[in-house]
């Protein structure tokens, strides 16, 4: 089932997410629906609070970067075969070196914007059959993996861009969370009684 995308401005996106148990109600179904939420949308990544729930799971697949021409052979084949499910991660480390690229989100809509993140990340969590893992990711593996556990933090990717960035998109923002923005996919506006 496809669900909406809350969108910028619901006080749920700023939320640090509880960690939840094997026995989570309706995980499995859960987990489906934001697959297929995440997929109409044209996402590469969907964290819980993104369709209303403030619980630390998030799922990556970052197949669209594949076909990139500029990334070697090696590097194409890693993201195309990259899809997980991240439940309770905790980072562990960021290092290597602050690289900017051009990030967007599916909670705020038609703005893109530079953000620097570092190179490397390690990162402990439990997959969906709660196993537990703890793996290093660089590159772009890492750049989306950042973002999506930044939603799990209450954190968005505008909140890492400059202070004259910020004010210069705080009407875009605004008009945002009012719903006044024409998406393909089933939003939440916060300032209206029911999403679109």
């Amino acid at each position: 089932m496809i669900l909406p995308i809350v969108a910028y401005g619901d006080p749920v996106l700023r939320k640090v997410g509880a960690e939840i148990e094997e026995d989570y109600e309706g995980l499995k179904t859960l987990i489906e629906n934001m697959w297929e939420t995440m997929y109409n949308a044209n996402g590469v990544g969907l964290a819980a609070p993104q369709i209303g729930l403030p619980i630390r799971l998030f799922l990556v697949d970052t197949s669209p970067f594949a076909e990139d021409d500029e990334l070697t052979e090696a590097e194409q084949k890693k993201l195309k075969d990259f899809k997980k499910v991240f439940i309770n991660a905790e980072m562990l480390d960021e290092t290597g070196e602050l690289w900017p690229f051009n990030e967007g989100c599916l909670s705020i809509p038609d703005i893109r914007e530079d953000v620097s993140r570092n190179d490397t990340i390690t990162l402990r969590y439990q997959d969906e059959n709660f196993k537990e893992h703890t793996e290093s990711f660089d590159g772009i593996l890492a750049r989306v993996i950042q973002h999506e556990y930044d939603h799990i933090q209450g954190i968005l990717f505008t909140d890492k861009v400059s202070s004259l960035k910020k004010r210069l998109l705080k009407g875009k923002l605004n008009n945002i969370s009012k719903g006044k923005i024409q998406v393909d996919y089933k939003m939440r506006f916060p300032m209206l009684k029911k999403g679109r």
